[in-house]
């Protein structure tokens, strides 16, 4: 077998590969011999088929596998002495188009080699690590912000008429075609205006009722309404007003704790610090992710292969024609050109991505199965009901193992790099660290 190299310009491979007619024969006979002892055929006994009727029988077949073999024992072995990493998967084709049997098989190989990533002191890398407390304004602040959602509903004055967001009670009689209809009657029904909770236009036709009127909605049910003997059918609903109440926020007391799971409003607040200090560290992780992020990449100059590049500049460009145009679904909006832009943060991500792979494996970090699989499970809860067929989705799915498992790599590399480099905490306000996230929104 012969491997001859035809380029080698930058990250640029090409080479031609000769496999000879001698070497597939041999490979054929090889497989032949060792298939011979197990194959029965008619007027011979088992495993004495003579070989000439072997090479008659299996030889074509044999011979497309010997020819793949050889093919990608060439590459193995070329990859293995070279210590060339291929970027994407080789192109590889036959030349000699006319090939016929007995004929040597004549290939060639191109690929973009990854790049030689220069070694990296992290002891020199500097981040800041921004830290915020919790103060008492911001546990306040959602403490009232919890009473809203568990608000209740006080008596309006009397006379006083109902608003959006009011609460009202009342009786009511559904009526198409002036007949009464199954399931179209209710009696003290609390209803929250604006809530959405009945067919379009009934709850707005109730602003402005007070306690003691009688009020008659008329509305039509949807075409596509769940009952067929109601859709897109005109009805009234005679109503009777019962009650008009006014949302107010629940108070901040021990009782709001217990509806939220704690035992008094001590713990509650102790819960709310700890959460919100949580998402303080998550947020400042973020900003200093980005932080060492910007000066790794000021820190490694590498060639860059063109093919991982386009690729990344033609992801980017089509994630962000869809966050622009959120109504096409589909996939037959034509091509889209990167920009110059797209390109940069292409050159960007591409040489981060390759950097901190690197590191990793340097740190040899893994990605445990423990980890992946609490990964999955946080991804099937989007799913309700259906968590079982994703979980199962992704175990037999390689490319979305790969989009789960890659951040967990990258955060885990994160961190060793931390560990590495000259870390500086500064203590800062909810609000300088709102604004910092906020910055990096506007960088993205």
């Amino acid at each position: 077998m012969q491997v001859t190299e035809t380029l080698n310009e930058g990250l640029k491979r090409g080479y031609a590969i000769t496999v000879t007619a001698a070497e597939l024969d041999s490979k054929v006979v090889e497989k032949l011999v060792e298939a011979q002892p197990d194959i029965e055929m008619k007027g011979f006994r088992k495993g004495k088929v003579p070989m000439p009727l072997l090479r008659k029988q299996y030889g074509q077949r044999l011979l497309g596998e010997a020819m793949q073999e050889s093919i990608d024992g060439a590459m193995s072995s070329h990859f293995e002495s070279s210590g060339d990493r291929p970027a994407m998967q080789p192109e590889v084709k036959m030349t000699n188009d006319d090939w016929k049997e007995g004929e040597d098989v004549k290939v060639e190989m191109s690929y973009e080699a990854l790049p030689t990533i220069p070694e990296l002191d992290l002891s020199v890398v500097t981040v800041e690590k921004l830290v915020a407390k919790a103060d008492d304004a911001s546990v306040e602040e959602a403490l009232a912000n919890l009473a809203e959602t568990a608000q209740d509903f006080k008596d309006r004055d009397a006379g006083a008429k109902a608003e959006d967001g009011d609460q009202v009670t009342f009786d009511f009689v559904g009526k198409v075609d002036g007949e009464a209809f199954d399931g179209g009657s209710a009696e003290d029904y609390p209803l929250v205006l604006g809530s959405g909770s009945f067919i379009p236009g009934f709850e707005e036709q109730l602003v402005g009722v007070s306690t003691g009127d009688e009020k008659t909605v008329e509305v039509s049910f949807p075409e596509e309404y769940g009952a067929p003997n109601l859709a897109g059918k005109a009805a009234t609903f005679e109503c009777t007003i019962k009650a008009v109440k006014e949302p107010v926020a629940a108070e901040i007391n021990d009782e709001l704790a217990k509806k939220f799971g704690a035992e008094d409003l001590a713990a509650l607040k102790t819960q709310i610090t700890e959460r919100l200090e949580a998402e303080y560290t998550g947020a400042a992780r973020a900003v200093m992710k980005r932080s060492l992020l910007d000066s790794l990449d000021g820190l490694v100059s590498f060639d860059l292969p063109p093919s991982l590049v386009d690729a990344e500049a033609k992801q980017i460009a089509h994630q962000l024609y869809h966050e622009e145009n959120p109504d096409d679904h589909g996939h037959d909006h034509g091509d889209i050109t990167p920009t110059d832009e797209h390109m940069s943060l292409a050159v960007r991500r591409v040489r981060l991505g390759l950097l901190l792979a690197e590191l990793g494996q340097q740190a040899k970090v893994e990605v445990s199965d423990a980890e992946m699989t609490q990964a999955i499970m946080n991804q099937a809860r989007q799913y309700p009901g259906q968590e079982r067929q994703f979980f199962d989705f992704v175990r037999q799915n390689q490319q979305m193992q790969q989009q789960l498992r890659a951040p967990i790599f990258e955060d885990k590399v994160i961190d060793f790099i931390v560990e590495q480099a000259k870390v500086t905490e500064k203590e800062v306000s909810k609000d300088d660290l709102q604004k910092a996230v906020e910055a990096l929104e506007d960088e993205a």
